[in-house]
């Protein structure tokens, strides 16, 4: 299924973060995904947010973690907007236990394989009955966000809700789109998806 639009200015904006590394771009992305969450009802007060980790040698070949300026940003606006909220960015409480295939060109069917089993939360006791916040760049597939919702859960989170800056569309899972889509405002080119739907571990 197709989950909205990854093209055009937010395409350009995401790579100018990811692979020209343009960090301050972090700050405006990281706002749209602040004014996504406070539009949806109902989240708590007290999270977690959790940025989806790089695998180490990625992380220091890059420099940074996208992910991680995202969540830093978001928290901050969010801060700004919610100052009751109590909101901590947590980078240690996931890990990216071994390096995958990257994303890119992947079916679903191969993009879930890529990433079964390599995300790990190596301290569970800071994981229990916590809600948590996951942050990330681009939602496709769910694959990535499935994997990491999973193994917070089984770590005893009470709850993960997943926000992305974009959402890709059905072609682009597969081969870039042959043509531009509609465009759509990039303020609304924001996507929150409410991960609830994973299940908690057995025996949990």
């Amino acid at each position: 299924m197709a989950h909205g639009l990854y093209e055009d200015r937010l395409r350009e904006l995401l790579h100018l973060l990811k692979y020209a590394g343009m960090e301050p771009v972090a700050d405006h992305l990281g706002e749209l995904l602040a004014r996504q969450v406070l539009a949806v009802e109902g989240m708590p007060a007290k999270m977690l947010v959790v940025p989806v980790p790089l695998f180490r040698a990625k992380r220091q070949q890059r420099g940074f973690n996208q992910a991680e300026l995202l969540a830093q940003a978001a928290v901050k606006a969010l801060r700004r907007a919610r100052p009751e909220w109590t909101l901590t960015v947590a980078t240690g409480v996931l890990e990216r236990r071994r390096a995958t295939q990257s994303q890119a060109g992947l079916t679903p069917h191969k993009r879930r394989a890529n990433v079964r089993g390599a995300f790990f939360a190596p301290f569970p006791d800071k994981l229990k009955g916590a809600d948590v916040l996951l942050i990330d760049d681009i939602y496709t597939t769910g694959a990535t966000a499935r994997a990491c919702a999973q193994a917070l859960r089984r770590a005893g989170a009470r709850s993960v809700h997943v926000a992305t800056v974009a959402r890709a569309q059905r072609q682009e899972m597969i081969q870039p789109p042959a043509t531009h889509a509609k465009d759509v405002p990039m303020h609304e080119d924001v996507a929150l998806w409410d991960a609830e739907f994973v299940p908690a571990a057995r025996g949990a």
